[in-house]
């Protein structure tokens, strides 16, 4: 394990300070990759260590690798290298955590020796059950049956189960639907759990970005102006409905509506140009592949869709509606519980049901429908900014802080030692 104090650099130009907390705490922050570019919880991360930075904290982070894009935040870094499982990780980074003089050890999903456990992916097995609906009905027994043996799945349960064990550290989950599926499938008593919803950046996913973007994206993206764009961002196209997403066009287009469905992020990407040939839609369909800026593709794009079968509290549904789109997801989202539907955006009823999908999207080719949609969607993100959602994790660190303090195990901050003495 090695340990990698990053060159000390100021916070990114644009970045708004925050209040500073007159006694800064100690943090440490648990991912298995500290990658911004790799996914949502990555991005997630980093984003809020630097806010954390900001803010005046001493941020650690403990993790595998660190991204090239990730030296440019002064946190320490403890790198522990490559190791063989899941089950090692959180070891290993058990091991590094207890020598480390800590206030808050904040983990990501990753480990298990921590104050608060926040999992991106909320609860693995109802994950697990949700994407069983993407499967034909006759392989979902088959599939069941390798969730409870295969090798891969045991050790996902083996974490979990150190992970949520009573007596445990606090949960937080991002969505109250996740905290639902923490009691019901895990036993995590209720007392233990705080719901805070994801939240994003307003200024980086705006309105304003559209005079500079907007049109030179289309032309790239081959949209034309009569054309409805809709766009799709998202790295597990299976979980996040994409296959529906492409059928649903694919009626629309049948259907002789002008529409072209944008894809960004995503995986193993060939079984999707095929279906897109499939439904004939392939001159409609644009993979864009992972993308270091999503921003531009949000400023050229009419519509938002997300269909998925299951996620806590979709980052790209908020910037989405930051960015002053209507979206269109499902309740199996977390964010669709901020969301008024019909106000904010559109709630499909069922991830797999593309005949339904269709018709919502086809509801967002009236461009007056879609602005009057947008605007409530902006002004709902503007009371789900990044900033209100990392203070009110900053709550909980306090509510965690003062816990230790009265039990007698808590490391005083510089300022409280100088004052006892």
């Amino acid at each position: 394990m090695k340990t990698l104090p990053f060159a000390r650099v100021g916070p990114r130009l644009g970045v708004r300070a925050a209040r500073t907390k007159p006694d800064p705490l100690r943090i440490g922050l648990v991912i298995d990759q500290f990658d911004p570019h790799r996914g949502g919880a990555e991005r997630w991360t980093a984003d809020f260590a630097e806010q954390l930075l900001v803010r005046g904290h001493e941020v650690h982070v403990v993790a595998c690798n660190f991204a090239s894009a990730a030296v440019r935040l002064p946190v320490v870094a403890h790198a522990l290298g490559r190791v063989r499982s899941r089950l090692q990780f959180a070891a290993e980074a058990e091991k590094c955590l207890r020598a480390l003089d800590l206030d808050v050890i904040h983990d990501m999903g990753s480990g298990w020796y921590c104050d608060l456990f926040m999992s991106h992916d909320g609860s693995r097995l109802a994950q697990w059950e949700h994407k069983l609906r993407v499967l034909p009905a006759w392989l979902r027994p088959v599939k069941r049956q390798l969730i409870r043996w295969a090798p891969r799945y045991r050790e996902f349960r083996t974490l979990l189960g150190r992970q949520l064990a009573e007596p445990g550290p606090l949960v937080l989950a991002l969505s109250r639907a996740i905290a639902a599926d923490f009691q019901r499938l895990h036993g995590v008593r209720a007392e233990r759990i705080r719901v805070v919803h994801n939240g994003v950046d307003t200024a980086r996913f705006s309105p304003d970005h559209r005079a500079a973007y907007r049109d030179g994206f289309r032309r790239k993206l081959r949209v034309g102006d009569q054309e409805t764009a809709f766009l799709f961002v998202g790295h597990d196209g299976v979980r996040k409905g994409l296959s529906t997403a492409i059928r649903a066009l694919g009626r629309l287009v049948a259907e002789g509506h002008r529409a072209r469905l944008i894809v960004v992020g995503g995986r193993r990407l060939k079984p999707y140009v095929r279906l897109a040939r499939q439904c004939r839609v392939a001159d409609q369909v644009h993979f864009a592949g992972a993308v270091e800026k999503p921003g531009p593709y949000y400023a050229a794009a009419d519509a938002f869709v997300l269909p998925t079968f299951y996620d806590p509290c979709s980052l790209s549904v908020l910037e989405a509606m930051a960015a002053g789109l209507p979206s269109i997801t499902t309740g199996a989202n977390g964010a669709a519980e901020l969301m008024t539907d019909e106000v904010h955006g559109l709630i499909l009823s069922d991830p797999a049901d593309d005949q339904q999908l269709a018709s919502l999207m086809g509801r967002l080719e009236d461009p007056a429908h879609r602005e009057a949609m947008g605007q409530a969607a902006r002004e709902l993100a503007l009371e789900c900014t990044f900033e209100r959602n990392c203070e009110k994790i900053l709550e909980i660190y306090e509510e965690i802080v003062a816990a230790k303090s009265e039990s007698g195990i808590r490391r005083l901050p510089e300022s409280r030692r100088a004052r006892a003495a």
